[in-house]
Formats: structure tokens, sequence, C-alpha cells
């Protein structure tokens, strides 16, 4: 499946800024066997005094941009054209709980995508035992680690309900975890912690989701999304495996990658800070745009 997106991010700042320094995260990847960056631009307006493209520890691109003279707005544009080559699901070959650690220990990288990167705690995911007893209530002797991601995604979508009002962006897992409500981050970092509760590495992906409008309905322009989902080892045979909580579903066709980290903080689409006071409104508007 061949998919043009758009993005576009605008800040209204109340007091214009004087100055600033962010970090930018929005352009897809290319993955083997999953998806091909075709084409893609990062654009800003105003333009920065200074710009670096780069790539951090995980492979995501990743744009450093500074500002030095006053602005009262700040426009990030993103246009990329991704070809997705999803590959079916196949058998389940990954091993029984019991047989994992055994097969961890026998993984010698450091590699961006070693599994050992995404067992222990996390900037924003500590360890908790609330959901490491609920992670326990759902587990059944003799899943393989696959059946076991599969029943605590299924879980968390019973259980949960979607409520953007709920929670921010700097909800903890714990908070959100008591609520049974939120957005995708927050169902993606309770996932991921109870992944890691039963020592399963587990991550966050960041990325574009293509929405499609209920029968009748006319798609609205920039009315799709940014993303978040899960990705977790399965082990020597099977590898790393997506599965997106907030719709019970395993990643596929519609969801474009955008970055992996071990949690929200490392694939944040913009962090930075600004010489500014007051307050300042954020807009977001996506396309995922299908060609064929």
């Amino acid at each position: 499946m061949l998919y043009d997106i758009n993005l576009t991010i605008t800040y209204t700042y109340e007091v214009p800024a004087s100055g600033g320094r962010h970090v930018v995260r929005v352009l897809p990847l290319s993955l083997p066997n999953r998806q091909r960056l075709v084409a893609g631009t990062v654009s800003f307006k105003p333009a920065p005094e200074e710009r670096s493209d780069s790539v951090d520890f995980f492979a995501n691109p990743a744009t450093s941009i500074v500002f030095r003279s006053a602005h009262d707005k700040l426009v990030i544009r993103m246009q990329a054209r991704v070809q997705l080559d999803i590959q079916p699901l196949t058998a389940d070959f990954s091993p029984p709980l019991s047989d994992f650690p055994a097969e961890i220990a026998n993984i010698w990288s450091t590699a961006p995508d070693s599994p050992h990167h995404f067992l222990g705690q996390s900037p924003l995911l500590p360890e908790d035992p609330l959901i490491a007893a609920y992670t326990l209530s759902i587990v059944k002797p003799g899943m393989t680690i696959r059946q076991i991601a599969t029943a605590i995604c299924e879980r968390i979508h019973r259980d949960f309900t979607y409520d953007p009002k709920a929670t921010t962006v700097e909800t903890p897992p714990r908070e959100a975890f008591k609520l049974k409500r939120g957005v995708c981050q927050d169902f993606t970092h309770v996932m991921i912690t109870a992944l890691r509760s039963l020592g399963i590495p587990a991550g966050y992906v960041s990325g574009f989701l293509r929405t499609i409008p209920p029968p009748g309905k006319e798609r609205l322009e920039g009315a799709d999304a940014m993303h978040a989902w899960v990705r977790f080892w399965c082990g020597r045979a099977e590898g790393w495996m997506e599965l997106d909580p907030t719709n019970n579903i395993f990643a596929g066709a519609d969801h474009i990658v955008v970055g992996h980290g071990r949690d929200y903080s490392d694939v944040a689409p913009v962090i930075g800070v600004l010489k500014s006071y007051g307050s300042h409104e954020t807009e977001q508007a996506v396309d995922v745009l299908p060609l064929g």
C-alpha cells in the first residue's frame, strides 16, 4: 500500500517567543519488510536560524532547530510518501514464558533493536505493582509470549475507555490505569508496563493511523491522527511484533511507523524549550491518503 502523508503542527504563542530550541521527530521510518520512505521533507515557518538533521540511538530521524529572533507562531510541516509491505501473520512460534529468560540471555547484542533495551524501567515507565498484579490475573499456564501479549491487549481494550479529556500527555501510567480511561499513549504505556512486569521486552511505537469515515460520510481533511501502539519481542524465531491496544488489533496496513523508543519520551513529536512567558495553543492536522 502506498500512502501520501501530510502533517501540520501549529504553535501560537500568547506572547512572542524571543528564542527557542526544539527537536522534531515526525518523519516516517524505512524498515526492512515493513515500510519504505519513498520521499519526505520537514519544513518550518518561520525558518530557524540553525537546523541539523540526524538519527538518534533508536534510528529515528530527528531534526534539531534553533530560533534566536522573536516569533508569535511556529508551523511545522511534514510531507512524505511511504510504501507499506505488511507481512501476514504466521503460525505462533514464540516460546512459553517459562523458557523466555534463557532465550533473552542468549542475545549478545546492544544494537538499537536489542530486546535488552526494552526490559527494565524507562524514563516515564517505572515498575508498578498494581499493573503487575493486573497482568498476572490475565496470564494462564502454558501461554506463549504472543498469546500473552494478545491477551493483555484484548483485556486493556475491554477494560479501558477511550476518553481524550481524562488524561494529558504528562499523565503517568499508574493514574491512567486507576482511571481505566485515556488515549492511545495511555493504553500503550500501560501495556508496555504490563509486559515488562513479566520480563517481556516491550517498547513504544509512534506513528500515523489512517482513519476511515463511517459509511455515507465524507472524509474530513486533516482528520487522521498521530497514534501510538506497542512493539514486543517474541523470541528469536519471530522477533518484534506490534499490537494496537486502543483498537485491539495487530498493527497492519493502516499503521505507519514514525519512531521506536522505550516510552513516549524517546519519540515525542516535538520537545524543546522556549524563551518566553504566557500560554500557547497547539493545533495538529494529519492527512493519510492511500494511493493504491
